[in-house]
């Protein structure tokens, strides 16, 4: 049964707001064997709205519209639905009653312009909101030779959707699904390229597989998208199971994290379990890797502080000469070890990250030299360099920079 979702809204479609209404739907609908085929975004236009609802009947079994169900002007989806349908709107009395005791309970009188979200299409059915003054519309489109077209049309406001969705609509349509249920995992990786990891990953990334392997980057960080179906929920999670350990065997160790993880939580967290502590010296990232540490770690159990967004010499001379110890490498390491092993002893952390920038000039307009950067660490045992060339897409060097950093303290830390 494939369905589809129209989120409605000028907002939307201005790039005002994004649309994470379908987001979140496709995922409900997955999850009960429901797949979604098409997306569908609407600014506030009326003929639109119309010619979109026409096209979403003939292509798809189920349509969730979210958005238009309010009470100004720019609320078009009932009106778009009847003439569709080729219908009247019609009021239904229990739903205005209804929006009237809310108001009441609220000591405010309600507005005329209110009565419109008690008006449904003729032939439909109210699906009632708990949580707003927006009653959502549920109706059946029969189709020649097939079987009727449902549809949903929600409020936009994802606190009263959600709900709705949940407990009055997808009992509806749960049974509709192929019997299948659909599961998802992701693997998170970094140190290597989307072509490089596809290489690697072999036929596990092959269209057609089951469970299928797609791969997405986004600021140097390559993201696996595990999808199984089966007939029931173990099933699939078996499946996922499978692939997942056939991802690491080929991998390994530039895998660092799952679903959601990022390279601070995974650093943050095993910090945390060994009772350790971290400090950062930033020349050339603005900071970005403290804002990260401290997303994480707010209460600071972990992350001692740092020093970032001066230049490289002025954060030289606010940190005292380390001193070195015969464990230390120093002598032979960059300016971004030295400053890596003071922020260290400065602030008294069992660890510390340095970001310095090293970028050149080149000898000639036609002989640039790439721009680069060092990440450092220092530890216990010495100091750890990285020379990491920028060349490459401008706007994400500072993440790959202090992700970098992140991934060089999280591979010390699994040898320890």
């Amino acid at each position: 049964m494939p369905a589809e979702t129209i989120a409605i809204g000028t907002e939307l479609t201005s790039g005002a707001k994004l649309d994470t209404n379908s987001q979140w739907l496709s995922i409900e609908l997955a999850a009960v064997g429901i797949p979604v085929h098409f997306h569908t975004t609407l600014a506030d236009d009326l003929e639109a709205n119309i010619h979109a609802f026409r096209i979403a009947v003939q292509r798809a079994d189920l349509v969730i519209i979210t958005g238009g169900l309010g009470p100004t002007l720019d609320d078009l989806t009932r009106e778009a639905l009847a003439k569709m349908l080729g219908v009247e709107l019609v009021l239904h009395s229990p739903s205005l009653d209804i929006i009237q005791g809310m108001f009441s309970r609220r000591g405010r009188e309600m507005p005329q312009r209110n009565v419109i979200q008690a008006m449904f299409p003729q032939g439909s059915t109210p699906i009632p909101n708990a949580r707003g003054t927006a009653p959502g519309i549920w109706l059946e489109v029969p189709r020649e030779n097939r079987l009727p077209c449902l549809i949903a049309a929600l409020p936009g406001v994802p606190s009263e959707m959600k709900p709705m969705f949940r407990e009055l609509v997808l009992p509806r349509v749960s049974s509709l699904g192929s019997g299948q249920v659909i599961r998802h995992a992701r693997l998170q990786c970094f140190g290597l390229g989307e072509s490089a990891a596809e290489e690697l990953l072999g036929d596990i990334t092959a269209r057609g597989r089951d469970p299928e392997v797609g791969i997405t980057v986004h600021e140097a960080t390559i993201t696996l998208r595990i999808v199984a179906q089966a007939s029931s929920i173990e099933e699939a999670n078996d499946k996922i199971a499978s692939t997942r350990s056939q991802i690491v065997e080929r991998l390994g160790d530039y895998i660092f994290g799952e679903n959601d993880e990022e390279l601070e939580d995974v650093v943050v967290r095993r910090l945390h379990q060994r009772n350790e502590t971290l400090a950062t010296c930033e020349g050339a990232s603005g900071g970005l890797l403290a804002r990260r540490l401290l997303k994480i770690d707010p209460e600071r159990n972990v992350f001692r502080g740092g020093l970032a967004g001066l230049s490289i010499e002025a954060l030289g001379q606010l940190l005292p000469h380390p001193q070195h110890s015969p464990g230390r490498q120093t002598t032979s390491v960059s300016r971004a070890g030295n400053l890596a092993a003071a922020v260290r002893e400065q602030l008294q952390a069992n660890y510390a990250l340095a970001v310095s920038d090293r970028s050149q000039a080149g000898d000639s307009e036609d002989n640039p030299v790439a721009p680069s950067a060092e990440i450092a660490l220092a530890h216990p045992q010495g100091i750890e360099v990285r020379e990491l060339n920028l060349a490459g897409d401008p706007a994400i060097a500072q993440a790959r920079l202090t992700k970098s950093a992140l991934n060089l303290l999280r591979l010390h830390l699994k040898t320890k």
